[in-house]
Parts: structure tokens; sequence; C-alpha cells
């Protein structure tokens, strides 16, 4: 993964711990396909959508169901579930999840600590969590797993060489399993973390630098394979188990070690030889679930893994932060010619809303799948967002800027809250990213962000402009990042962070939001209800100086001066009904909170 890898072509035991852990409006539960789904208002899914029909089959360059139909995937990672990332939970450099197990047996102890993960694994992904991506239009899920909850690491079993099984890992899997089905969804194994850890980014896979990792283990070697086998055993009959992606983002310098991230690496002979022994160990237990592979350089060098040795695989690749454009997944286009497989884009995402949509338009009119990372954590841009509590806030402050200690039952109450805030219901649902990741990959037709009633004395909040894409709801000059391709220019896309993944710069908390690094040239729309007709003065509540027009009117004039203040447009004639305004920038400079609408 992530936020923090580099991508090329773009493209233990159940005790051991696990790292922490817009509208801001909390979800709404309501029935949907399953028992208590999290409904999205309008959303629909665009082009094929296809339930499962039996178990998916490589077929020349697409995957098709047991009817022969094309499925197109559509998935969502589960990443902070069995795995976690620091950078999830706003952890800095906390770094990996044993180590953030660490800081909290500091906090409350190793009782507790026990206590807490049980629940964590309990909470953070449930029936209601599947529900709702089914009803959000996502038709698989990838499940990222850590080899901890299934097996013991080999320096901890008891006799050297063999392996024992935990069921912690195979009960939570086979729930999910049942989840999935129960909404018609394929649910894919991604072996996230390997025995030893599987490359130098230390946190996608909870590595212990200090001690062998896969690649330096031959009993890791053998732990992994023999794990795939036993997986693969257990789930051989079942056609929603939609496949087993073998080894998530190798990142290994084989030639040299200096190459740590594995890009530059000619032949990757071992990772060929291990996924090899892998897929023959699948094979004699099952014959019919798809084989997905990923290269090294996290999952887009595949250098001397051609050709594959399977006949129903499937290629991964990875991508995050470059330009949604031919030419960047070409290569992966060239080598699916040449060897006539599936592409699946296996993991994807931390970026804008605009992004989302321009890279699943790239990859769907290519009939390729795709998958997201990931379905919730603390931040944004994704469609579920864990919140921050004052008591959690103390805790990051005394694990990372040196600030007082909590007390134990302070640090025991946080973590307890943790723990709720975690569940789906008490997520914040961010209905704009599962709208730029279906509704708007096939339409540029705008809907309105919230319903805005115009009547003598009605506020219109800045931050709630239309839902839709850049050009059509809005307008931002930097509406995206591709910091792996333009490491020196990057962009930012939505500067703030904060209540919405579009493009427009969002800062502020829940009591007083406020659009913010306005542009000359940049503009929001708003699409309202006026229920009384007639002349209105719009009073526009901004802060710094430049220019706005309303509506195409005259251009009004900010002044530089201190805190908010009001400026006006008059005389706006609004009719009965629907009414689209816009507010353009003629010059940028200023930040903008609400306009009111006063009767003449």
């Amino acid at each position: 993964m992530k936020k923090h890898l580099f991508c090329l072509t773009l493209a233990f035991v159940f005790t051991l711990g696990f790292s922490f852990a817009q509208n801001s409006v909390p979800v709404k539960v309501a029935a949907a396909s399953g028992a208590g789904a999290v409904n999205v208002a309008g959303a629909a899914s665009a082009g094929v959508t296809t339930a499962p029909r039996g178990f998916l089959k490589a077929n020349g360059k697409v995957i098709v169901d047991a009817s022969g139909q094309t499925v197109i995937l559509r998935g969502m990672g589960l990443g902070g579930w069995m795995l976690q990332e620091s950078y999830m939970f706003k952890l800095g450099n906390i770094g990996q999840q044993h180590h953030i197990r660490q800081r909290i047996v500091d906090v409350v102890g190793e009782e507790k600590t026990k206590a807490f993960y049980e629940g964590w694994l309990k909470n953070h992904t449930t029936r209601r969590d599947i529900d709702s991506m089914a009803a959000w239009g996502f038709n698989s899920i990838r499940l990222p797993m850590h080899y901890g909850l299934y097996t013991l690491p080999v320096e901890a079993e008891p006799v050297a060489g063999q392996n024992t099984w935990i069921s912690k890992g195979f009960e939570m899997t086979d729930s999910l399993l049942a989840w999935c089905r129960a909404n018609n969804m394929y649910l894919i194994l991604d072996l996230h973390a390997a025995p030893g850890g599987q490359g130098n980014d230390l946190n996608i896979s909870d590595r212990d630098p200090g001690k062998p990792s896969l690649w330096e283990s031959a009993a890791n070697q053998q732990k992994t394979i023999a794990l795939w086998r036993k997986l693969a055993a257990r789930y051989a009959g079942d056609p929603n188990i939609g496949g087993y992606d073998i080894i998530n983002e190798p990142n290994w310098g084989f030639e040299d070690p200096a190459d740590r991230r594995g890009t530059k690496e000619k032949s990757n002979k071992p990772l060929r030889e291990l996924m090899m022994k892998i897929t023959s160990a699948i094979r004699e237990v099952d014959s019919s679930h798809i084989i997905i592979v990923e290269g090294n350089g996290f999952g887009n060098n595949y250098n001397g893994i051609f050709p594959l040795w399977d006949k129903n695989m499937a290629v991964s690749f990875h991508k995050y932060g470059n330009v949604n454009t031919v030419a960047a997944v070409q290569g992966f286009l060239n080598w699916q010619s040449e060897y006539n497989f599936p592409l699946w884009l296996g993991e994807s995402g931390e970026n804008s809303n605009t992004w989302f949509t321009e890279a699943i338009q790239l990859v769907e009119s290519r009939q390729i799948g795709w998958c997201w990372w990931q379905e919730k954590k603390m931040g944004i841009n994704n469609p579920l967002e864990i919140r921050q509590t004052p008591g959690y806030v103390s805790l990051l402050n005394y694990w990372l800027k040196n600030g007082p200690k909590p007390t134990q039952a302070e640090a025991e109450a946080a973590l307890n809250q943790l723990l709720e805030d975690i569940k789906v219901q008490n997520n914040i649902y961010h209905r704009d990213v599962t709208d730029a990741m279906f509704r708007q990959v096939g339409s540029v037709e705008t809907r309105p962000f919230v319903a805005h009633v115009i009547r003598n004395g009605a506020v219109v909040k800045a931050v709630d402009f239309d839902l839709g894409r850049n050009g059509y709801a809005y307008h931002d000059n930097d509406s995206a990042r591709y910091q792996y391709q333009m490491p020196q220019n990057p962009g930012a896309g939505n500067r703030g962070w904060t209540y919405r993944n579009d493009g427009v710069d969002i800062q502020g908390s829940a009591s007083e939001y406020s659009v913010f690094s306005i542009e000359d040239g940049e503009w929001m729309q708003y699409t309202v209800n006026v229920a009384e007709a007639g002349k209105y003065v719009v009073k526009f509540m901004v802060s710094g100086s430049g220019a706005l027009s309303f509506l195409n009117r005259e251009n009004v004039v900010i002044e530089a001066g201190d805190g908010w203040k009001e400026v006006s447009v008059k005389g706006v004639r609004l009719e009965k009904g629907t009414n689209v305004l816009r507010v353009r920038a003629v010059k940028g400079g200023w930040n903008f909170k609400e306009m009111k609408f006063v009767k003449s």
C-alpha cells in the first residue's frame, strides 16, 4: 500500500497487536441488501455490474463467471481490520502494529491490551459493513490477512518445521465469507502480512527487521506455502471466493540489497519460484479458483515473472498518485496483449474524488476490475471515517508529542470509546466518495449535496456545494495529487482534508467549516429549491480580499481586513422551484463560509 509507497507504472499469535487504531453527518442505518446497511442516497453503479454466478475464471484478457459473462470486479479492501498501518489512525511514525501494541500495553497493561484487540477484531468489520458496501455498489471484498491470526510465527512453533493452526483467523474469514455470500459478493483472500514479512516497507506486513524475512528464511516460505494450502483446502468448493491474492506488494532487492523497494530488479527469480510453489500447493486441493499474482516493487515490477505457469491466473497491479492516462498503464496492457491474461487493479485510492473517478473510468473502459484501499480510517478519502475523540487525541499527544501520560483509567476510557467509534454505525459516512466511485464514473449530472430550501432568512453553507465532477459541480484548479509521478509539484487535491474529498479546499471543524485557498477562476455550484419566489439580497460571509461574482452578475469586491465580513449582491431574482446558483472567484485570495438569502 499505500500513501507512502513508491509505484512504478501507476504503475504471530492472536495476542500480537494490531495498530490503532461530508458531509460530516453520521451515517443512517437502514435496511438494504442485508441486515442493516448504511445506504447511499442516490448513488448508483455505472456500467457493468455482475452478481456472482459460480466460480470466477480467467478467460483470455477478461475474468468471467460460470455462465461465461464478463465480470468487472468493483471491490473494497478491509485495511485496518486484521492488519493496520500507523497512518490509518494518525499514529505518525510509530511504525508496525506490534510497536503500537507496545504503546497500548504501556498505558493500560497486558490484559486490557488483549481485551482491546479482541474488541477491535469484533467491532471493526461486521455484517453491517458488508451490507453497506453492497448497497453502495461494490461486488467484491479484498481481505488483507495477517498470517499471525492463522498460524504461529516460525520461531514460536513448539516443533520446528511444523505448523500450529490458530482458529481465530479462519473463523473471521468464515464469517466474512458468509456476509459476502448473503450479499452476492465475491471475497478475495489477500496475504498482506506473510510470515517474516515480504518487503522493506515494514508497516504493510508488520515485519520485524530483527528477524529473518520471508526471503531470508526457508521456514517462513514453507509456512507461507502451507498456509495457502490450508486456506485453499478449506474454501475449494465455495464459488463466493473470488480468488487468492497470494503475496501482497513484495518489495525486495534480490540481486541488489540496496534496491530496497525492488523496483530495479531484473529477474525476480526468488519471487517467481515462491509463487509457483504456492500455486502448486493450492492446486493440490483446489483446481477452481483464480490465483492472483503481484510483481515486485509493490505489485508493479514484473521483470522475469512471465510467462505465467497456470491457466487460471490474473495479474494485479497497484496504482497510486500518478496520472490517469492510458500511458500510465501501457506497460501492463502490453504484457496482457503478449501473454493473454486478465488484469486487475488490485489496490488503489488514497487520493481525491476527481482522481478516483478518472482512475475507475480508465480501467473499466478496458474491462479491468478494481479494488480500493480502504473502507474506513481516520481521514476523508474513504467511504467511512473514524472519529477522533478528545481522549484519543490525548493518547496521540503522549505517544507522538511527549505530552503528559494519561492515567490508566483515562487511557482505558479512550480505547473503549475507540472500539465504539470503529463500528460502521458510528463512522462518518462520506457520500461524496462513493458517489465519485460509482455514479460519477458514468455521469456528469450534478446533484444537491444537501437539500437547500430558499426562503427569507435561509442560509447555505459554502461547503455544501453540489455533488459531481470537477468542472460540473465545482471548478478547482488543483483537484488531485500526483505525488509519485510529479514529486516536485504533486498538487494537493483538497488542501484542508476535512468534510469532503472533492477538490475544493475546506478547513475548520463541524461548528465552522469554510472554503479557503480560493484561486482565480474557481467556482462552486449550489442547486437549491426556492420556496418563496422573488427578489433577494444574497449576503456572503467572507474573509481575506479579492472579488466574487454570483450568477454572472457584477463583481463584488472583497476588501482586505481582519476576521469575517459580509458582502452583498442585491436584486437577485429567484423563481419558485429548482434554481442552480454559482459563486465564482473573479479574483482569489478570500475565504467563504456561507451565504444568506434575505427577501428584498
